[in-house]
């Protein structure tokens, strides 16, 4: 993502694309990007951490993949509601990466 600084170096304004406003280019996972998208004026410390969270939630499906790649478990070994949530965030990840989020061109301002 490209990003554009306020003059106290925050993040002011996102875009998938280089623009003449946003230059500089961040990775879509960067704590800093994310916490500026779930940032509430009244709270920045809980956007920090929900970003933190994030972050955390993906080291965890990571993880489970590979052990059940590896064969150290498998999917059924999971409790039902485990097994759904599971599915859902594999569906949500294929619609997002379909969507070309990151970098994708298909929209037509590409400015979040």
């Amino acid at each position: 993502m490209y990003i554009k600084r306020a003059k106290d170096g925050r993040i002011e304004l996102i875009s998938r694309e280089a623009t003449p406003d946003c230059r500089e280019f961040l990775p879509a996972e960067s704590p800093e990007l994310l916490s500026f998208l779930m940032e509430e004026p009244s709270s920045p410390g809980a956007a920090h951490f929900q970003a933190s969270d994030l972050a955390f939630v993906r080291v965890l499906e990571d993880v489970l993949e590979v052990l059940m790649d590896k064969g150290v478990i498998s999917f059924t070994d999971l409790p039902e509601p485990a097994q759904q949530k599971v599915m859902e965030r594999q569906t949500l990840r294929r619609r997002l990466s379909g969507l070309s989020l990151v970098g994708g061109d298909d929209e037509e301002s590409g400015v979040i």
